[in-house]
């Protein structure tokens, strides 16, 4: 049985990926700082570890762990990650550090001890953003984590190449989830108060097929770099993004 360990799996866009990847007959083992109850906790292949993606004794502690446990890790999937729009000038060096050190070098810690692990054509798939492609206003900090992951992932790709570790990053655009709708309530978000109708209007004005990818979609697309079929693909940013930005 195939392995993958995501950071972040339990709720959200997490959930969605492992939820694709059990139906696959994946096992799978989710790492965050809190256990979230989900529809997965009762699946037998489906198991929770607490790692704070910000340190990176607790990431390595954590996949010692699930290796010693489950053997062979055949994915790895950086996932764990958050939002928030905020102004030049409200940018603490606070709010700053905790951005970079969960979007950017949370992924770092991350790539560097699954490759430890990573059998043999294993993959090592980074969740970015399409905020990887382009900037946005009162999203500087956000977008300049993302930026970081596309040049990660362009790297890893030439220097785990020769061990036989693929890597890529998956950009999607809005993905209706709970943090997100919770990012867009905030003072400096686009939505200006109203979520729902600023995803309704985005989809209408900016994506070209008139509505936004679900996490579903984007967890096709991990499943399918993760597995034998993508053998030949590697160091690219891919968007799920309903042709917001075409490329």
């Amino acid at each position: 049985m195939k392995h993958l360990v995501i950071t972040g799996g339990s709720k959200g866009l997490g959930l969605d990926i492992s939820i694709k990847f059990l139906e696959k007959g994946w096992r799978v083992t989710s790492g965050s700082r809190s256990t979230h109850s989900s529809e997965v906790d009762n699946n037998k292949n489906f198991s929770h570890g607490k790692v704070d993606v910000r340190s990176r004794e607790s990431v390595d502690e954590f996949l010692e762990l699930t290796a010693s446990k489950h053997g062979r890790i055949d994915c790895f999937i950086n996932n764990s990650g958050f939002s928030e729009w905020k102004s030049l000038d409200a940018i603490s060096e606070e709010f700053l550090l905790d951005m970079f050190q969960t979007n950017l070098m949370g992924y770092f810690w991350g790539s560097q001890s699954a490759a430890r692990f990573l059998s043999g054509g294993g993959a090592l798939i980074n969740i970015s953003s399409l905020a990887a492609r382009r900037g946005t206003p009162n999203n500087s900090a956000y977008v300049a984590s993302k930026f970081g992951v596309a040049g990660l992932t362009q790297s890893l790709a030439k220097e785990l190449g020769p061990v036989g570790i693929r890597v890529n990053a998956v950009c999607p655009v809005l993905i209706r989830t709970d943090g997100l709708v919770g990012a867009l309530g905030g003072e400096y978000s686009p939505a200006k108060g109203d979520p729902e109708e600023f995803l309704s209007q985005f989809a209408k004005d900016q994506t070209a097929l008139g509505f936004l990818p679900s996490g579903e979609d984007v967890a096709n697309l991990c499943l399918f770099l993760a597995s034998n079929e993508a053998k030949a693909i590697t160091g690219q940013s891919i968007s799920v993004d309903c042709g917001v930005f075409p490329n």
